[in-house]
């Protein structure tokens, strides 16, 4: 995984995010589950506000995104279900 990547997998797995390894068609990245939100609401895809002070913007944390934003990657939809992350 690149370094990038590999310092946000980090960071999100000391928060307690619910990460992935690998890619969903293989790549050397990570996804974010949003199907582990047990303790706290990672990622809910039915929960799509613009980022209007709820501390989610299309249905993914804050908590998520900035750790992302920090390593210069964003998160996308895949699927309800999971999150793929890419770099910006």
């Amino acid at each position: 995984m690149q370094r990038n990547y590999r310092t946000a997998y980090n960071a999100l797995k000391k928060l307690g995010a619910p990460v992935i390894e690998g890619g969903y068609d293989g790549e050397d990245t990570f996804r974010i589950s949003a199907e582990d939100n047990s303790d706290y609401v990672w990622a809910d895809y039915y929960q799509m506000t613009d980022g209007d002070g709820t501390g989610y913007e299309m249905g993914v944390s804050d908590r998520i995104n900035r750790v992302l934003s920090a390593s210069g990657l964003f998160a996308e939809w895949i699927n309800p279900g999971v999150l793929g992350v890419w770099e910006d």
